[in-house]
């Protein structure tokens, strides 16, 4: 007599009755008529004494039960099982005892705490699920059941394969390559996002930027990120932000969730909408779908992967408080330039005065490169306070609105101009007063004030006009030009 056992699963195991350890021979035929008798025994006349057959003792139930928990557990191999779950209980002990049924059937199952811990989600009656389980018996009160090994979403392996297919098709089109990655603006000035206006992702985004970098503007792209129609509005929202081209980045958000909430970003569809986006614009795409531990083939098909969508907001938004202090260090380093600046040309012009060759000379050169130095100096910084008025108009029109000490910083950087006019007006007063300290000085030594005191000054007027300075010099004949301080008399040598 054979026996068969079926289970769920792509094959069905035959055993017959040798196989089955449960009793130590087979069961022997069913008696041919009513009066023959019963099993083991024989009516025929002279025949010797019924004696017990060989394995027709009797065995206890919880003997029963173990050699059938055996034989199940000894039959059978860890299997995938799909169906619904119902009754669900989790005990305080942590585990959970509940039925997989489908419409035609269903089995009790149980799953022990150590394994319980590593489910990625709360078992609730209705949901369908995967097990991974063994067919085994509960001893103490014969009922069959599944010991459950691992437990996931109905379909997340064939979404798995499905995500790897995708993936490896698009890698050998090179669209993950590092080369098409752009890299991030430093300061952009609009932000798109593709996510749904009810997604709490949106609120932590829009909170993020407007505590780091309140001047950018936001544009919000809105889509479903979750449902059978939400790859298609997922791609609508990119190829609107790509033909209206008014952004500096794009951000492709959505908070975390199970892997069939986020399949939306794993289509081929939406990976080639980024694909047109990243081909017919300079514009880079940050993508924060998920958690950390989440990834989608939208994420590696944009140009920078954000483990979360607050952190894909950080990357873009410049931090106002590093601004301010680079904005503070380059004051810092203009004001020693322009001291710099003054330093040198002052000690050129400290040079240049103790130049002079002859009074006149000196005097005449000395003005020239007095004022070609003091034009010069007037320039560069009438130039350098330009250029920092340029600067700081630059910073507060990027900054707008979200300085929040604006005025005081206007004040300080006038308070700095009006010090570096009043640096300059005392260096040229300083200059100034220094060219008429030479000035005296060189009119001492003038010519014509000596003479003024009753010398005079005789030369030859020929052969070659030079300058009497002994009585040996003269000649008879000579004729000389005396220089007086109001005039000048000739004579001739007798």
């Amino acid at each position: 007599m054979a026996h068969s056992i079926s289970f769920i699963g792509d094959t069905i195991r035959w055993m017959d009755s040798n196989d089955l350890p449960l009793f130590s021979c087979a069961l022997p035929p069913p008696n041919p008529a009513p009066d023959a008798g019963f099993a083991g025994f024989t009516t025929t006349a002279g025949a010797s004494a019924p004696t017990a057959a060989r394995g027709t003792d009797p065995i206890s139930v919880s003997e029963l039960n173990r050699r059938v928990k055996g034989l199940l557990e000894a039959n059978f191999e860890l299997r995938w099982v799909r169906g619904e779950l119902s009754n669900v209980v989790r005990a305080a002990s942590g585990h959970w005892y509940f039925s997989l049924k489908d419409d035609r059937a269903q089995v009790r199952c149980v799953m022990f705490r150590q394994r319980a811990q590593t489910v990625g989600f709360a078992p609730e009656n209705g949901i369908e699920v995967d097990i991974r389980a063994l067919p085994s018996l509960y001893e103490a009160r014969g009922e069959f059941q599944l010991g459950v090994e691992t437990m996931r979403h109905a379909g997340v392996g064939a979404l798995f394969e499905a995500f790897e297919r995708l993936k490896k098709k698009l890698a050998a089109e090179r669209l993950f390559d590092a080369e098409r990655k752009r890299p991030l603006p430093d300061f952009p000035r609009r932000v798109g996002i593709v996510t749904s206006t009810k997604a709490a992702a949106l609120h932590d985004v829009l909170a993020t930027f407007a505590r780091r970098a309140p001047m950018i503007s936001i544009i919000v792209y809105p889509t479903a990120v979750q449902g059978a129609d939400a790859a298609a509005d997922i791609v609508g929202a990119i190829d609107a932000a790509r033909v209206r081209h008014e952004i500096d980045a794009l951000l492709i958000c959505r908070g975390g969730g199970a892997a069939e909430d986020l399949w939306s970003f794993n289509e081929e569809s939406v990976a080639r909408a980024i694909q047109r986006f990243q081909d017919e614009t300079c514009i880079p795409v940050v993508s924060g779908v998920g958690h950390e531990t989440d990834f989608t083939i939208c994420d590696f098909v944009a140009d920078l992967r954000a483990p979360t969508p607050t952190a894909a907001a950080e990357l873009l938004s410049p931090d106002t408080t590093a601004l301010r202090a680079q904005l503070r260090q380059r004051r810092d380093e203009l004001t020693r330039t322009i001291l710099r600046v003054v330093a040198t040309l002052q000690q050129r012009v400290d040079l240049a005065t103790h130049g002079l060759v002859s009074p006149q000379q000196r005097l005449q050169r000395e003005r020239m490169t007095l004022d070609q130095y003091t034009g010069r100096l007037d320039r560069g910084l009438r130039w350098a306070f330009s250029a920092q008025q340029q600067r700081y108009t630059l910073q507060r029109a990027r900054l707008g609105s979200a300085a929040p000490n604006m005025r005081l910083r206007h004040q300080q950087l006038s308070e700095i101009g009006q010090a570096l006019t009043r640096a300059m007006l005392a260096t040229l007063t300083q200059q100034r007063h220094a060219l008429n300290r030479h000035i005296q000085a060189l009119s001492l030594l003038n010519p014509d004030r000596v003479l003024s005191r009753g010398y005079a000054m005789v030369t030859r007027r020929a052969p070659e006009l030079n300058v009497i300075s002994s009585r040996a010099e003269l000649h008879t004949a000579d004729r000389i030009t005396i220089r007086f301080h109001d005039g000048e008399a000739d004579a001739e040598i007798q």
